[in-house]
């Protein structure tokens, strides 16, 4: 090792000479001091430039390959703009905008595009509740009634047993999307709360799978009676701050201020027409009221894989992710997939089983869709492969059903293909 201190005396005449030859002055830049460890084993220091080579150009030959796929999108007339995100491992590997903003400007779309989520805000909500839990605020087995005193069911013994759990897992017994009409026209959620006292049951609750968004919403109610927080305050301080979202928000005023959000559009018989961003869901941010750019969506995915257990560990992660109740066959998108064997809902995530009919291996995915005012988005976490995809379109589009097994392999094409056959040309036309 070598020493960089005054020399006592007495010391070597041949360290007098290298420590001459060591000094600063005899180097055009600083040299900065690292572990010996690096010095004294050159071989490790190649490996890890050559796994730094291949990695970076694993990383440029997806950025091509993404490139050319929305590119063809966008040349088809199948999206308007789209925020991207990929992560793998610690990393955001790509972070990237394609097409507009709005289709009558030049405005384009980029890293920091703010979008609205729709129903992928139920992850965050369902992280959120992970944090409560965790740290003793929250029980899963909460009910309901006791934090929102104004709820109520016409069957009174099944509205006094209703669980946070039940409401994060769509296990309340309530029909399907019950009162997501009352959500979109606005009304607030206290108000929403009482109107259900005359709605009738299926059965009692954790026992069948019924998708909600008014239900929903009101854990963001059960948080907030437990810590005293909005559920907004609690987003913002617990999740958003601490992994940096900059652009991350749960309102209509901070979305527009911004001056980079993305407008929604509708495809007509006349082509691509722009709609105005309105404040619907923005009641119920619990269920759909989230707006994130694609950077942020990096950072929540990378959050999401493991990545940052000072907000939430992994132990807390996987009772989030922890299935709940199994999901009809009912010909959704995400059925069609191929391979895909069942899907349950955990708490604020679909968690689907996939079987490689070829190897027969099994993997998992954990999943949302999320669609709020012709702004559709997918998201999707591959545990398995320490892999993240996030992709958040600014209209309705038939693409999003099928983005996430597409980016996959694409994901996939370009990490496992053997470094002398990284052809750009070729992975960009994968698709």
């Amino acid at each position: 090792m070598i020493v960089r201190k005054p020399l006592v005396i007495g010391t070597l005449i041949v360290l007098i000479a290298v420590f001459a030859l060591t000094r600063p002055q005899f180097h055009s830049q600083t040299v900065h001091k690292q572990p010996a460890a690096e010095f004294l084993n050159p071989l490790i220091l190649k490996e890890q430039q050559e796994e730094a080579r291949v990695f970076k150009m694993r990383k440029a030959a997806l950025q091509t390959a993404i490139d050319a796929y929305f590119k063809k999108a966008i040349e088809d007339r199948l999206i308007i703009g789209a925020g991207v995100s990929i992560v793998t491992g610690d990393s955001i590997i790509l972070k990237s905008g394609y097409g507009k903003r709005n289709i009558y400007k030049s405005d384009t779309v980029n890293d920091q595009t703010v979008f609205r989520l729709g129903s992928l805000s139920k992850g965050f909500t369902g992280i959120l509740a992970g944090i409560e839990v965790k740290e003793g605020n929250l029980s899963w087995e909460d009910k309901l009634i006791d934090a929102v005193p104004a709820f109520g069911l016409k069957d009174k013994a099944n509205a006094q047993t209703i669980t946070l759990s039940n409401v994060l897992s769509h296990t309340t017994g309530v029909p399907y999307h019950c009162y997501t009409n009352l959500v979109e026209d606005g009304l607030k959620l206290q108000t929403i709360a009482d109107r259900f006292k005359v709605i009738n049951t299926y059965t009692k609750p954790g026992l069948i799978y019924s998708y909600q968004n008014a239900m929903f919403a009101l854990s963001g109610e059960m948080m907030h009676a437990a810590t005293g927080q909005t559920l907004q305050a609690l987003l913002q301080n617990k999740l958003f701050t601490p992994l940096h979202m900059n652009t991350a928000s749960t309102d209509y005023e901070a979305m527009i201020t911004t001056n980079n959000y993305a407008f929604p559009h509708k495809s007509t018989w006349k082509g691509w027409r722009r709609l105005p961003v309105n404040k619907k869901y923005f009641n119920a941010v619990a269920a759909g009221g989230v707006n994130a750019s694609a950077d942020d969506m990096g950072k929540w995915m990378r959050f999401l894989l493991g990545h940052n257990e000072t907000i939430l560990d992994a132990e807390g992660l996987a009772a989030v992710f922890k299935p709940e109740i199994e999901i009809p066959d009912a010909h959704k998108y995400y059925q069609r997939w191929k391979g895909h064997l069942r899907s349950s809902y955990a708490y604020g995530w679909r968690v689907h089983e996939f079987v490689d009919a070829e190897t027969g291996n099994a993997s998992t995915m954990i999943h949302h869709g999320g669609s709020v005012s012709d702004f559709r988005n997918e998201i999707a976490i591959f545990p398995g492969e320490d892999l993240g995809i996030c992709v958040l379109f600014n209209s309705q589009t038939s693409l999003a059903s099928s983005v996430i097994p597409e980016l996959h392999e694409l994901v996939k094409k370009v990490m496992n293909t053997p470094v002398e056959g990284l052809e750009l040309g070729k992975l960009a036309s994968a698709y």
